[in-house]
């Protein structure tokens, strides 16, 4: 509160002057107070400043440290070095907004508290001395007898002494708490003046020096994203060679060793073998040894010099030894020495003496041809098997940007199904969903048990994998995963949320499945009644076990696919359909099944939201439905042929190996009822052709008992494949290539015309 006193009013000394005195008093001693404080926070904060601005010196000198470091990627060490720069100059002028605020704000303040408010505190005290005078004064003058003149004299001249200097310091009272009234509003406000000035400069500074590296920052983000999709094609091609190993057996040293005349460093094959010392005490040691430039070397340590045991392995010979008590040892004959080395087993001490022996071959010869490589008869069998029909590679390729486009046209794929980002480029394939870039991010670090992501742009797809996710999308999904998303507070994320919001919105969503509509406490009990029909069907299969697994019911098994149907909705199509058959006992109510039971039929019947939505209730994928000879949700895709449906089953963890009570797994289903692209897909899912059912009878056979040519063709090249994989060759040749055009081919042939591969034999054994 501010107050002015008048000069004349102070002479009267009225009540109401000292009622002002006391107001202005209580206002300074409060402000005092205050700055004290004040002044101390400031130089709190500037401590602070202080201490913020020596660690992040330290930070920009760490950056510029890394930046060195990465001297080789000219890309981070010139990012490094700019933003480095860039910090520097703004932290100099943080320390001269301190500065600045040492002087202007700390200083200012401290001084009106030591100088201005201590001088009015003095000129109070002469004020209240001299009041106290002149109070003793009158008093005095009043206590005067009349008849004492004397008295009554130098009461007055006392009176007239205490009145003077009192009114004289009285007005220099006022006149201090009219300066510092003043001084208040203007020392305080320019203090203030001067710390809005330098803030504002230093974050104008600031932004000046980071607009600066706006183009920079620009580009620097187009290439990250461009890093992001170099890393996720790496990624991608590195769990493919790591899926591929990893099914090898690798339990021996040797299935990790092929010979290759023609590699690129020119090391022919290299492994650990043991070599006896040619000293006296034959001793034995584990070297590294290689073949390279027709010689034969070993090293201990990899940066060390190569010792050359044969100089050329022309001049020499390799042979087993079996005079030495160890096992899997031979020998390399040279003309000058004998060199005795030890694998760690037999197939690996065959391919090392095979590997010699075509390196002294390769001496001779460089290059060699052979009519009858392994690659070349599977060409053969490829040619002779299609007969040219698997079309060509650019027509595929348009059918996939076709294909591609119309994953993108399915309801809701425009949008992130996450977040809403417009345009997302890649894919959950086992929840059928299309993402944005970040949200990509997010499912996959949630692990490949909840989602497996792809990129539309820079993966292949398989045909069978592009009908599924038209089958499904975001839209379907979404109604199932965000069923009660309207009953429950949290918001989901939009584009612009922070990634953090995104990945708490998405663990909720898929993990903790809060969204999804709970099931009611039906339907617990597993195993589905089997109709008259069907136990029927199964006596006459029990009396002749050739005769195939039945096929769905006619009404079920031609139910629209797709339509986002729920488990009543089944039922109520069921209930009021126009055709029943007249084997069937009775209506199963799909709407009380538990989750694995849901599943189940809803395979058969190819609904595609319905099976999303028991899995997200929890169904087992490989659900075993004990009334129906131990069938899983995966056989009875099959029996519908449902290429999509088996897909999505598998793609969600489905056992393709997985067999029924007959001993019949999906693949000997898909081969009785003639469905040769269910056959190519779970051959390419390594389903194992060499499985026999009850009655000893494995794909292949029933195949040709069925006499089907094209199922005939995949089996056998499938089996060759294998074959060809673990055979010793000296050319490391396994047909790769080839056996992959052909299931390509068939793929392409399943997806797109299926009623081509309608040549199922009509033999009544089956």
């Amino acid at each position: 509160m501010t107050v002015t006193l008048d000069f004349e009013e102070c002479l009267k000394d009225s009540p109401r002057f000292r009622a002002d005195i006391e107001v202005v008093q209580s206002d300074v001693s409060e402000l005092e107070t205050r700055l004290d404080k004040l002044v101390k926070q400031c130089q709190a904060m500037l401590d602070a400043g202080r201490a913020y601005c020596q660690t992040s010196r330290s930070f920009v000198n760490g950056l510029r440290e890394l930046g060195h470091q990465c001297s080789g990627d000219k890309m981070m060490e010139e990012c490094m070095g700019k933003f480095s720069k860039k910090l520097s100059v703004i932290l100099d002028a943080q320390e001269e907004v301190i500065e600045i605020t040492q002087k202007s704000v700390k200083m200012k303040l401290q001084n009106f508290v030591k100088e201005d408010v201590r001088r009015f505190k003095d000129v109070r005290k002469e004020f209240e001395r001299g009041s106290e005078a002149l109070e003793g004064a009158l008093a005095r003058n009043a206590q005067a007898p009349r008849g004492k003149q004397h008295e009554v004299d130098e009461a007055t001249n006392a009176l007239l002494n205490a009145r003077r200097t009192f009114r004289s310091e009285a007005l220099d009272y006022v006149l201090e708490i009219n300066v510092i009234e003043a001084k208040k509003k203007t020392d305080i406000l320019l203090a203030m003046l001067s710390l809005m000035d330098a803030q504002a400069q230093l974050f104008c500074h600031g932004n000046q020096s980071l607009s600066e590296l706006d183009e920079y920052r620009r580009k620097l983000s187009e290439e990250h994203k461009q890093f992001v999709l170099n890393a996720a094609r790496e990624k991608r091609d590195m769990e493919q060679r790591y899926a591929a190993i990893k099914k090898k057996d690798v339990s021996y040293d040797d299935s990790m060793m092929d010979f290759n005349a023609d590699a690129a460093n020119g090391i022919a094959m290299e492994g650990y073998l043991y070599k006896r010392a040619s000293n006296a005490f034959r001793t034995w040691s584990r070297r590294w040894f290689s073949i390279q430039k027709n010689q034969l070397v070993y090293q201990k340590k990899f940066k060390d010099q190569p010792t050359v045991v044969v100089e050329d392995l022309r001049l020499c010979t390799v042979k087993t030894s079996s005079e030495n008590e160890r096992r899997f040892c031979f020998e390399v004959v040279s003309p000058s020495k004998c060199c005795l080395l030890q694998a760690d087993s037999e197939r690996q001490q065959q391919a090392w003496i095979l590997a010699v022996q075509n390196s002294i071959a390769s001496a001779f010869q460089e290059r060699r041809e052979d009519p009858h490589s392994p690659r070349q008869r599977c060409s053969s069998v490829s040619a002779s098997s299609l007969g040219g029909g698997g079309g060509g590679g650019a027509d595929q390729e348009s059918e996939g940007c076709k294909a591609l486009e119309e994953i993108q046209a399915i309801a809701g794929n425009r949008q992130c199904c996450d977040c809403g980002e417009p345009g997302p480029d890649w894919a959950s394939i086992n929840l059928g969903i299309t993402l944005c870039i970040v949200c990509s991010g997010i499912h996959r670090s949630l692990g490949v048990h909840f989602s497996k992501v792809r990129s539309l742009t820079l993966d292949s797809w398989e045909p069978e994998l592009i009908k599924l996710m038209c089958e499904l999308g975001n839209s379907v999904i979404n109604r199932i995963y965000e069923a009660r998303i309207d009953e429950i507070t949290i918001k989901k994320p939009l584009p612009s949320s922070p990634r953090g919001d995104k990945e708490s919105w998405i663990r909720s969503k898929y993990v903790e499945k809060k969204f999804i509509q709970k099931l009611p406490e039906i339907g617990r009990n597993p195993p589905l009644r089997r109709s008259s029909a069907r136990r029927n069907r199964a006596t006459v299969q029990d009396r002749n076990v050739q005769r195939p697994p039945i096929k769905p019911k006619p009404n079920r098994a031609t139910l629209a696919r797709g339509t986002g149907l729920s488990s009543g909705d089944l039922v109520q199509k069921n209930n009021t359909g126009s055709h029943k058959d007249e084997e069937e006992e009775e209506e199963e109510d799909l709407s009380g099944l538990h989750p694995g039971a849901l599943l189940y039929r809803s395979a058969a019947l190819q609904n595609f939201p319905v099976m999303a939505d028991a899995l997200a209730h929890g169904a087992d994928v490989n659900w075993v439905n004990m009334a129906e000879e131990a069938s899983t949700p995966l056989i009875q895709a099959v029996s519908a042929n449902a290429l999509a449906a088996c897909e999505f089953l598998l793609q969600n963890g489905a056992n393709v190996n997985q067999a029924d009570s007959n001993g019949r797994g999906p693949l000997h289903h898909a081969t009785i009822l003639g469905h040769t692209g269910l056959v190519c897909l779970f051959l390419k899912r390594g389903a194992d052709y060499n499985a026999k059912d009850k009655n000893g009878k494995d794909p292949i056979t029933i195949a040709v008992d069925n006499a089907n040519a094209d199922i005939v063709t995949l089996l056998r090249i499938a089996k060759m494949n294998k074959e060809m994989r673990e055979m010793d060759g000296a050319f490391g040749q396994s047909g790769d290539e080839t056996y992959q055009d052909i299931f390509r081919d068939f793929s392409h042939m399943a997806s797109n015309n299926p009623e081509k591969l309608k040549r199922r034999s009509a033999d009544p054994r089956y």
